[in-house]
């Protein structure tokens, strides 16, 4: 049985924030159901581990709740935030710039690690 989950954000893209909402909603989820989760921002949604980015960004226009909201929701229970290396060279993001949730980098072999992982379950946004 499957007890880790893995979200990679790909597609997921700031400028459309309503796209950002429900996979750090079901981070949040299934970290407080004691999963082990972690969320891997990489393509469009790299620049969210930048400081300030996330912050930004509104889930839903005047609802007063930005992305970094649910990133430290889905934290707050237990999720681990990653960054994909080759992304963060990609949009001229520097280490020290990321957001204190951010756990670390990696890179695609962890990624397809996960995905071959009969104890992981990997869902792609």
């Amino acid at each position: 049985m499957a007890t880790r989950l893995t979200i990679i954000l790909v597609n997921c893209r700031p400028d459309v924030p309503a796209s950002l909402g429900t996979p750090l909603f079901q981070a949040a989820v299934a970290a407080a159901m004691d999963y082990e989760v972690e969320v891997i921002c990489t393509g469009a949604a790299g620049p969210l581990m930048k400081r300030g980015v996330a912050a930004a960004i509104e889930v839903k226009p005047g609802s007063g709740r930005s992305v970094y909201d649910f990133i430290l929701a889905a934290h707050g229970h237990g999720a681990r935030f990653l960054a994909c290396t080759a992304n963060l060279d990609l949009h001229g993001i520097g280490i020290d710039e990321l957001i204190p949730e951010c756990a670390g980098m990696v890179g695609a072999a962890y990624m397809v690690e996960r995905a071959m992982d009969d104890t992981c379950r990997v869902l792609t946004c």
